[in-house]
Formats: structure tokens, C-alpha cells, sequence
């Protein structure tokens, strides 16, 4: 293989070990971000460690933006990956700190790194949560991720909905930091509304509208639906990348791409 067919190997596909070590360094240092970027919200943490903060940050960044052009140069068709949902995503989570040099109060945008940790499902392989068993293990095994993947929607709508209302509202209308911002996101989807803090300007009242109306459609969907729907796929896949046109859904036994007939096993 060439060297951009190995680099492609590392940082497309966990099916291998250099693949897997490679994902699951890359969702510790996400994770490691997101920390960084709540723990910075608090203006007592903030105050004594807040230069150490920029650093590291800054550090992530330059990995993150090492690692975005790494995947842009080991695929032959570079706009199919710029343009796919997953390239969005990371070209997202590399330039708010770079932003924020131009436009103070960017840095906030950190939190969009939440969207990558959906890569840990390539890693955990939850398609293959389908295989046999008893009635029991199967019914657990084909519950486990669509609870997690409930469970990942909520908290990505928190983290977000929270920076923005953190943004919008700011400490002089009680919401003081990130994890405060959290906080009332989850208070108000899960429809509970303690009213210990509030929005009051009319863009966070606004805000909050669309956050309740979407607390209830939560809580209104069918859950019977989306099983069945869920449960239709039966065929076993793997996380294995093309590297001609970069489709990323094959079935465990694939040796050619269906897409363009590129050899996966070269």
C-alpha cells in the first residue's frame, strides 16, 4: 500500500488495531476538550487555571487540525469527505479557536466537539448488536443502542442548547456558566421547569420555546416505531472506509466497495 493508502487505514477504519488505538485516542482527547471548555465556563476554575486551559487548547486544536488534513490528503475524492456529514463536523470542531483570535466570545463554539463523539460507535461496532442468541441477550443487545443513542441525542441537544443560552443570556440573567446553561436545557426537555433560572431576553425565550415544543415531541414519540423501524436491518456490517470514494457502509463479508467496485481488501 502507499502511504496515503495506510494513513487512510489508521484515521477511516477501527477495524484494525493501528484503527482502533487511532479512534480511541481521538475521543479521549474530545472528551479531554469538552472538559476544558465547561471547566473554562466557571469563572472561579477560570480565574487560576484559565492560561493553562488556552494551552491545552490550543495544543487540541493543532491535532485536530493535523488530524483534519490527514483525512482530507489520504482519500482520492477529498470533496466527498469536505462535504459528507462527518467533514462538516470536524471542519467545525478544528476552527472556533481560531475564530476567536478574530471574534471574541467564539471560543464558546468548542462545544460543537460534542458531534464527533458519535465516532464511538464505529469503535463499540453497535451494528453488530443484531447477532443470535437467546430471546433475552438478543432483545438486551438490540435495545443497548437505541438507549444510547437516546441517551447521546440528549446530551448533545443539552450541551449545545446550554452554550447558546450561556451566549444569549449571559450571567446577568443567572446563567453563569456552561454547566449552569446545561442545567436549564435538561430542566426544560424533560418538560420538569423548576423556574429557578429563566431566559428574559425575547431571542432566549425564544429559544426556550423551540426547546420545550421539543422536550414534548421527545417524550410523544412511539417508542414501538423506531423499534421496528430499528429491527428491519439484519445484515452484519463493519466500519471499513472506501478509499476510492469513501462509502462507508459495508457488509462484514464485502471484499469490493458497492458503490464504485473498489477492491476493499487491497
Amino acid at each position: 500500500m502507499t502511504w496515503k493508502e495506510k494513513v487512510h487505514e489508521v484515521i477511516y477504519e477501527a477495524d484494525t488495531k493501528a484503527g482502533k488505538v487511532f479512534d480511541v485516542a481521538l475521543l479521549i482527547v474530545i472528551v479531554v476538550s469538552l472538559a476544558l471548555v465547561v471547566l473554562d465556563s466557571v469563572e472561579q476554575i477560570s480565574l487560576e487555571y484559565h492560561s493553562l486551559f488556552v494551552t491545552l487548547e490550543w495544543i487540541i486544536t493543532i491535532f485536530f487540525t493535523i488530524e483534519y488534513i490527514l483525512r482530507i490528503i489520504s482519500i482520492k475524492k477529498p470533496k466527498n469527505y469536505i462535504l459528507s456529514f462527518y467533514g462538516i463536523v470536524d471542519f467545525l470542531s478544528t476552527i472556533p479557536l481560531y475564530v476567536s483570535l478574530v471574534f471574541v466570545g467564539s471560543g464558546a463554539l468548542l462545544s460543537l466537539r460534542a458531534l464527533r463523539l458519535l465516532r464511538v460507535f464505529r469503535v463499540l461496532k453497535l451494528a453488530r448488536y443484531t447477532g443470535a442468541g437467546s430471546v433475552v441477550s438478543v432483545a438486551l443487545k438490540k435495545s443497548m443502542p437505541k438507549i444510547l443513542i437516546f441517551l447521546y441525542s440528549v446530551i448533545i441537544i443539552a450541551f449545545v442548547s446550554g452554550t447558546i443560552m450561556y451566549l444569549v443570556e449571559g450571567p446577568e440573567n443567572g446563567y453563569t456558566s456552561i454547566p449552569i446553561g446545561i442545567y436549564w436545557t435538561i430542566v426544560t426537555l424533560t418538560t420538569v421547569g423548576f423556574g429557578d433560572i429563566h431566559p428574559v431576553t425575547p431571542l432566549g425565550q425564544f429559544i426556550a420555546t423551540l426547546i420545550m415544543l421539543l422536550g414534548y415531541g421527545i417524550i410523544a414519540v412511539p417508542t414501538g416505531i423506531v423499534t421496528a423501524e430499528m429491527t428491519k436491518e439484519n445484515v452484519s456490517r463493519n466500519t471499513q472506509v472506501c478509499y476510492n470514494c469513501g462509502e462507508s457502509i459495508h457488509q462484514d463479508d464485502a471484499q469490493f466497495c458497492h458503490k464504485c467496485g473498489y477492491d476493499l481488501k487491497r
